[in-house]
């Protein structure tokens, strides 16, 4: 993608309320003006240009000028250009008229839009409003807020017939649909929370940062995702131009604490003052370039803006940068540094300054750094450190947070070195659990994880340490395919729990509580499982602020995983949102994954198939960039699934072949079917693909995996096997928790009976869980039932609400969708296949030779079909059942 083609036509995404406001306000006679005001960098000018494209197309001239402090010293400079030549305007009161009757509205409506209009001279302002009011002119016109105003200027803007419109920064939400738009793609949601934190949400600011990134190649395309690299520095050529005219007007007194603040980040207001006075920084914070705020008891100096920050900094010259630094540890240094991150800062200040550090003071701020989750600062610390003067306790912590990086070949460096210099039980068990949590997670091995586990347990006696291990070995089974022996493993996990604050061993209860949930969502008892959920995440955020474990981001994944089961689809959404926010800019590849992939399941579920497309794509990237296998190939099956139902079959082959090659980790047991089965269904192959669902469903059965089993016999269903599964999922409704599997199994019972009123309750059953996918082709499928019946007012009202349900599916294509006729007679589920084959150009022999019929036998079957649908061509039956045809 070129960087600079994009600077011209960057996407004006998230105003298309403006635009229909302004459309509104444009053909209403009452109104003149439509006047945009915001701070900079809001997208003002953009929304303006856009708003004066649509008054040209309702076929008003088009006139531009831009106000400015230069053109506003002159009377009318800023619209001289647009003012008919020959007017005299050396009496104003006699000129005006004239220049309004010469612009005879009659012959002539302009839409002028004045770009800036707080800076535009008085005589202008007041012409303007003249040519207003003869309804000679629509004032499109931008103001930046805040600025000051002549009366003139203000007395047009406070006009009965000029309609305000306030235009404020973008949230979270804009920025991640105007990123999407203008790199034609997805982002992953650390690149979009990165970009968000850097522009906090201001258009132009978010712009330069993305073109900077992009010319740096610091953010790239992997896999269908953009991913931005954290370890890059943010901007561009023209973001700096921007920002230093913005720092242009500072005093020389007040550079060294800008300086200070660019490199620090934030100081006390004490420290500030120990810079420049007292005055200087007051005229910062009027000025709009530092805040002063309360944290606690102290108050703090930063940057309005981060990207002041960023760019001041980059300019600092080196022998400046020590000086600047150095200054500030000793400020903190003299003061006693008693604060709870003031070790932090000083050995990062120190290491910035002079590349070293005291040793202590490294592992204490290593130490907080990992706290608070910021691995790459954690590491950098550590590796710091002094070879004489690395423990036990630094390689650990190094391995830890090089594990949650995604590194296991380095954490495993590291963990070796601490397991070498280990002696006790603890420490033993420790290094033990660090190393298997790498090796599994990140390094794709249950069975080199399991031999640490193994080894550990060998050498350790103690009954509190085999506990542990215990805990440990259920944790990794329950995503290695043993999810009941993952339960047996983990039901004493209470028992670490020792206080309503505190748990014996942090990091491995961390592990098993946020497993054991997923166990029991997996085994059927969803129900119970969010319970566990729930109780494990809020007692991580207790613990968390005490121990040093996993993100608390990872107890909410499993609770995203064991709402979706229980059937709280809308839940599972909202609950996999909040896990986005905690985690923020935060780099944790294993948790992203995981959330990404149970966030595309949820979506799966529900039926919102370009969402779930999104999700498994961004999984998939993630999973391949750090060479982590452990969720590729259901990423990869859900991917090629979604991508069959969105009917783009060949990128379903294309994702399907490489899923092939992925190898299978044991989780959700069967479920990596679900791309080959769709896939044929798309092809018409409906008989194949209920046979690759039926192998998957077995593989679950037998895995003790109900959720996955439920999952697959309900595909069975939906492609023309209702029959054979109905009973089994009556049974599955029976054993597992939460109104899903009941839902299920109503679905497959009314499949199977073809009862109108049978498939309607159930299609408002799945709506009260959130599985439009599913109320679409049960109301499908009872309209058709109805129809035959020559019930057409009930026919109508279940395709109205058939078509009310697919409205929130993002275009989703099923057989069940396509297949469903209006015919008096229904097709019968060979017809069916056979009627899917023929309309996607397969060949009368083909067919035969896929199902093992004969070709006159497919051929009776095709004549049948013809008769019941009242047509005579392939291309006629392609066209009935809404799919490609892509025969001769």
């Amino acid at each position: 993608m070129e960087p600079e083609k994009m600077r011209h036509r960057w996407p004006l995404v998230g105003r298309g309320g403006d635009l229909r406001e302004f459309n509104r306000i444009l053909v209403n006679p009452r109104f003149r003006g439509f006047v945009i005001s915001g701070p900079a960098g809001v997208g003002k000018t953009r929304l303006a240009e856009e708003l004066l494209a649509l008054a040209a197309h309702r076929g008003l001239t088009t006139k531009r000028a831009t106000a400015s402090s230069a053109a506003g010293m002159v009377p009318l400079g800023a619209i001289a250009h647009l003012l008919p030549p020959g007017v005299d305007l050396s009496d104003p009161a006699k000129g005006f008229a004239s220049v309004v009757s010469a612009l005879d509205p009659r012959r002539s409506r302009w839409a002028a839009f004045v770009d800036d209009l707080h800076l535009l001279d008085s005589a202008s302002a007041l012409l303007l409003r003249q040519l207003m009011a003869a309804k000679i002119v629509w004032l499109i016109a931008t103001v930046r807020s805040g600025e000051p105003v002549s009366e003139a200027v203000q007395a047009l803007m406070d006009e009965e017939r000029v309609h305000g419109y306030s235009l404020g920064e973008l949230d979270l939400p804009q920025t991640e649909q105007v990123l999407h738009t203008a790199l034609s793609g997805p982002l992953s949601r650390r690149t979009v929370a990165s970009l968000f934190e850097a522009s906090r949400g201001n258009m132009l600011y978010l712009r330069e940062l993305v073109l900077g990134a992009l010319n740096s190649r610091a953010l790239r395309q992997e896999g269908g995702i953009w991913e931005l690299d954290e370890q890059q520095p943010l901007g561009s050529a023209r973001l700096t131009e921007l920002i230093d005219g913005r720092l242009a007007t500072v005093p020389p007194e007040a550079r060294p604490l800008l300086e200070s603040l660019a490199l620090c980040g934030t100081l006390a207001l004490a420290d500030a003052h120990g810079i420049a006075s007292p005055e200087t920084v007051a005229d910062l914070e009027r000025s709009g370039l530092v805040t002063v705020s309360v944290d606690q008891r102290r108050r703090l100096v930063r940057f309005t803006h981060p990207l002041y920050g960023e760019v001041l900094r980059a300019g600092v010259p080196a022998l400046l940068r020590r000086a600047r630094l150095k200054e500030q540890v000793d400020r903190i240094v003299a003061t006693g540094a008693r604060r709870h991150d003031d070790a932090l800062h000083i050995a990062t200040w120190s290491l910035g300054a002079t590349g070293t550090a005291d040793p202590a003071l490294l592992m204490r701020a290593a130490l907080l750094a990992r706290h608070a989750h910021d691995y790459h600062h954690a590491v950098a610390l550590l590796e710091a450190l002094p070879t004489e003067h690395r423990t036990i306790e630094s390689q650990m912590l190094l391995g830890d947070s090089l594990f949650e990086l995604g590194n296991p070949d380095r954490a495993e460096a590291a963990l070796a070195q601490a397991a070498a210099l280990a002696t006790t039980d603890g420490e033993k068990l420790g290094v033990a659990f660090t190393r298997a949590m790498s090796l599994f997670w990140a390094g794709n091995s249950t069975s080199k994880a399991l031999e640490v586990l193994e080894d550990a347990s060998n050498n350790l006696a103690g009954p509190d340490e085999r506990m542990m291990l215990q805990v440990c070995r259920g944790a990794l089974c329950a995503i290695s395919g043993e999810p009941s022996e993952a339960l047996v493993l983990l039901e004493h996990l209470e028992d670490l729990e020792i206080g309503p604050s505190e748990v014996a061993h942090p990091g491995i209860w961390a592990v098993g509580a946020m497993m054991r949930p997923a166990a029991r969502a997996l085994t059927g008892t969803a129900v119970s499982a969010v319970e566990d959920a729930e109780h494990a995440y809020e007692l991580h955020q207790r613990v968390d602020a005490q121990a040093l474990i996993l993100h608390p981001a990872g107890q909410l994944v499993s609770l995203v995983l064991a709402l979706a089961e229980a059937g709280r689809l809308p839940e599972a959404r909202e609950t996999g949102q909040r896990a986005w926010e905690a985690l923020g800019q935060v780099n944790n590849p294993v948790t992203s994954i995981w959330l990404a992939y149970h966030q595309a399941h949820t979506e799966w579920l529900a039926g919102r198939i370009q969402t779930a497309h999104r999700w498994y794509t961004e999984c998939a990237a993630q999973s391949r960039t750090h060479g982590n296998q452990r969720a590729l190939r259901l990423a990869l099956s859900g991917l090629a699934a979604a991508n069959a139902l969105l009917g783009d079959v060949s990128a379903a082959e294309a994702v399907e072949n490489e899923a092939r090659k992925s190898p299978l980790m044991g989780y959700r047991t069967g479920e990596e079917v679900l791309g080959t089965a769709w896939l044929y269904a798309a092809q018409g192959h409906l008989t194949q693909a209920r046979s690759v669902l039926q192998e998957g469903a077995r593989a679950a059965r037998a895995g003790g995996c109900l959720a996955s089993e439920a999952l697959l016999l309900t595909d069975i269903a939906r492609l023309g096997g209702a029959k054979d599964v109905a009973g089994r999922l009556t049974e599955l409704a029976a054993l597992c928790e939460g109104d899903l599997a009941k839902a299920r199994s109503l679905f497959a019972r009314a499949l199977a009976a073809g009862e109108p009123e049978q498939l309607m309750d159930t299609a408002e059953a799945l709506e009260l869980l959130g599985a439009d996918l599913l109320c679409a082709e049960a109301a499908t499928v009872a309209a058709s039932a109805w129809q035959r019946r020559d019930q057409s007012r009930k026919a109508a009202m279940a395709v109205q609400s058939a078509q009310s349900y697919l409205g929130r599916c993002e275009g989703a294509r099923t057989p069940l969708l396509t297949s469903s006729t209006s015919s008096a007679a229904p097709l019968t589920p060979r017809e069916q296949e056979i009627a899917l084959l023929a309309a996607a150009g397969t060949a009368s022999k083909d067919i035969a030779d896929a199902l093992g019929l004969s070709v006159r036998t497919v051929n009776n079957h095709l004549h049948h079909v013809y008769g019941k649908l009242s047509i005579t061509t392939r291309k006629e039956l392609a066209d009935h059942l809404k799919v490609p045809f892509t025969g001769g």
